[in-house]
């Protein structure tokens, strides 16, 4: 682990501009996570804001609050982690002035956001003063270490599974996560290729930041990324994370990944009750079944099965919405935060039994 972290998310935890703090509150391999930031939610616990279950790490109103709440459980915390995922990736001039805050007391600060820090001369000699170190997690490799697409990805012989979503902000992530583990639990190796800033942070041995790189290489980036998981780790499945879903207008996202990454097979999240496109009102979310077209018309491979986010739902309506969306599709539907993604793993041993089954005719 890189240290004991507090995660900022002032004002946006529990909403669509928080996920890589709900990220961070999950699981991450990176950081202990000691406690949340967000003044509007202060008192309560971060794991009942987002799944009605206790996880044991406070909302705090302030940065000091938080590092007065490590140091009474007898632990240093080391590390901001700057969990605002807000559109665009800007910084606004409160959370500036709250990250200058954190490294006057001495937190290192690892961020996300398309403000690099690092190139913020006030908050670089901030922190040189202080002796802590800025890390902009989105900030992309230098243009010779990147990949341009070559073909590699057809040596790659681990199940290839993409997490895609019809909608940005839709639980994607989370859900590649949920197959990882429910993979290791029924006894199949697993790594995820991250394509995003929170992955990163979550501890993920292998991926890219996606939006940050030039166009030319983002293809390239997501093939090596895949060929070295499978080179490096020869793991039995690859869970690739999906970004922002085909058809959104501020965050068209999947063609790369099915064009690049070649899935032989997609898992899809589906939130019921969103109507409209995340953040934009008038922009009607198409229909799941176009999105299923679209997708395999795309890639070849088949949407063997929808994940459910179960937002704007009672707990009570879950098991029926599953139930209706599968009657409509024709395809088995796990919300995975509920029931867990095993369900999922037997899709996936049945698809690798049938084209096994093939290989030997």
């Amino acid at each position: 682990m890189d240290g004991n972290a507090i995660v900022y998310c002032e004002g946006a935890f529990g909403t669509a501009n928080g996920k890589t703090a709900h990220g961070l509150v999950r699981r991450t391999n990176r950081y202990r996570v000691m406690s949340v930031i967000d003044s509007e939610k202060a008192g309560r616990d971060a794991g009942e804001i987002l799944d009605r279950r206790r996880v044991g790490i406070p909302v705090l109103a302030d940065i000091d609050a938080g590092v007065a709440a490590a140091t009474e459980r007898g632990l240093t915390a080391t590390h901001l982690v700057v969990g605002l995922a807000p559109d665009g990736g800007k910084l606004s001039r409160e959370a500036r002035s709250d990250l200058a805050a954190a490294i006057r007391a001495g937190l290192n600060v690892d961020s996300g956001l398309h403000d690099y820090l690092t190139e913020d001369p006030e908050l670089s000699e901030l922190a040189a003063a202080h002796g802590v170190v800025l890390r902009d997690v989105r900030k992309p490799p230098p243009r010779e270490k990147l990949h341009f697409f070559s073909g590699k990805i057809e040596e790659v012989t681990s199940l290839k599974v993409a997490a895609l979503g019809t909608d940005s902000a839709v639980g994607k992530r989370t859900t590649a996560w949920r197959l990882v583990e429910a993979c290791e639990a029924a006894g199949l190796s697993a790594e995820l290729v991250g394509t995003g800033q929170t992955a990163w942070m979550q501890g993920a041995r292998f991926g890219i930041v996606l939006d940050s790189l030039i166009n030319d290489f983002v293809t390239g980036e997501i093939e090596h990324a895949v060929w070295r998981a499978w080179k490096e780790a020869s793991p039995e499945v690859i869970i690739i994370e999906g970004q922002g879903s085909l058809m959104n207008p501020a965050y068209p996202g999947g063609f790369e990944i099915l064009a690049a990454g070649r899935p032989d097979v997609v898992v899809l999240q589906h939130a019921p009750m969103r109507h409209d496109y995340d953040g934009f009102p008038g922009y009607p979310i198409q229909p799941i079944e176009t999105q299923i077209q679209a997708i395999e018309l795309i890639s070849g491979a088949p949407v063997v099965a929808i994940t459910l986010n179960h937002e704007g739902l009672d707990p009570t309506e879950i098991p029926e919405a599953c139930a209706r969306l599968s009657d409509r599709v024709h395809l088995p539907v796990v919300d995975v935060l509920v029931d867990g993604a095993d369900a999922l793993i037997e899709v996936l041993r049945a698809y690798m039994r049938q084209e096994g089954e093939k290989s030997h005719d």
